[in-house]
């Protein structure tokens, strides 16, 4: 039985990844989970230097799952360079990492760094706030995404993965303005704006007013998102969105993703990660299904 998946000439061992900010560099979990029996890991976003964050509160539950605006908080390239990388090669575990930043410049900064590191693949967070344009996010605006995509991909020593935001309008349209400008994937959904508010205290539960919402609630439009950019475009997607089992990643891979992310239930089962990994093997046995590659985008 073959759970092998490549992407962009990158070959994991199975279609199990963690999602971005919810897994640090494993380095939290690892009494928890044996990162060597995941397909990758995708590091928390890493920024050109250090950002501090959104101020407190800046993480809440809700129905189905959480808000959180952490704000992408980390501690810089160099330090991700020398500290998260070393301990991510101890294991037999594919790296993709996680880039964020407010300018283009930012973000080609992160990505000439790594050119030369032992990491597998970037992932693009497209989701920041482009402070050039007035704070919109680079993945709400068709033509910023295919200008940044088009300078990262210049620039990068590893395949370029477009983490696309699912507040816009049509997601067909962003997915292929990433393909057009050469991305080498799609990884997708980010979190969803949302907004929570105490009702006793009548004020914001986040100091932020508003955060992205995560969790089990948002899966079912993760699954339309990934169906609707896998009709549209070529490249590979990596899904994730309120994945709590092996049944809602296979619904993701049978919608079109190549690959899975589990993301906010780590932070109350750690092991959903490898529970899903080992739910996909079990599926496949159920089903006589002798090669992982033949569900990929089987629901038209």
């Amino acid at each position: 039985m073959n759970t092998q998946i490549t992407i962009a000439g990158v070959t994991f061992k199975n279609p199990v990844t963690t999602a971005s900010g919810t897994f640090g560099s494993g380095m939290e979990y690892g009494e928890f989970v044996d990162l060597s029996r995941l397909g990758a890991v995708t590091t928390k976003g890493v920024s050109l230097t250090p950002w501090e964050g959104n101020p407190t509160p800046r993480v809440t539950e809700v129905y189905g799952g959480m808000l959180n605006a952490i704000g992408l908080q980390n501690p810089g390239i160099e330090v991700f360079c020398e500290r998260d990388i070393p301990f991510l090669r101890q294991y037999d575990t594919r790296i993709i990492v996680n880039v964020c930043g407010k300018t283009v410049e930012e973000y080609v900064g992160v990505v000439e760094r790594l050119s030369d590191e032992p990491v597998d693949m970037l992932e693009i967070n497209v989701s920041c706030p482009n402070v050039k344009e007035g704070a919109i996010a680079f993945g709400q605006d068709p033509r910023a995404l295919e200008n940044i995509t088009r300078e990262i991909k210049s620039k990068a020593g590893q395949p370029v993965i477009m983490k696309l935001s699912p507040n816009v309008t049509d997601i067909a349209e962003m997915a292929r303005a990433a393909e057009s400008a050469g991305a080498d994937g799609l990884s997708m959904i980010n979190t969803i704006t949302g907004m929570k508010i105490d009702i006793e205290r009548q004020r914001f539960v986040l100091a932020n007013k508003t955060g992205g919402m995560s969790g089990p609630a948002i899966h079912p439009i993760a699954v339309r998102m990934v169906w609707q950019a896998a009709q549209a475009v070529n490249i590979p997607i990596i899904g994730m969105g309120g994945v709590a089992s092996a049944a809602d990643a296979i619904e993701l891979i049978l919608a079109g993703a190549s690959m899975v992310a589990v993301g906010a239930m780590t932070f109350s089962e750690p092991e959903t990660v490898l529970r899903v990994a080992e739910g996909i093997e079990a599926y496949m046995r159920r089903k006589e299904i002798d090669d992982i590659n033949d569900l990929i985008g089987l629901v038209k």
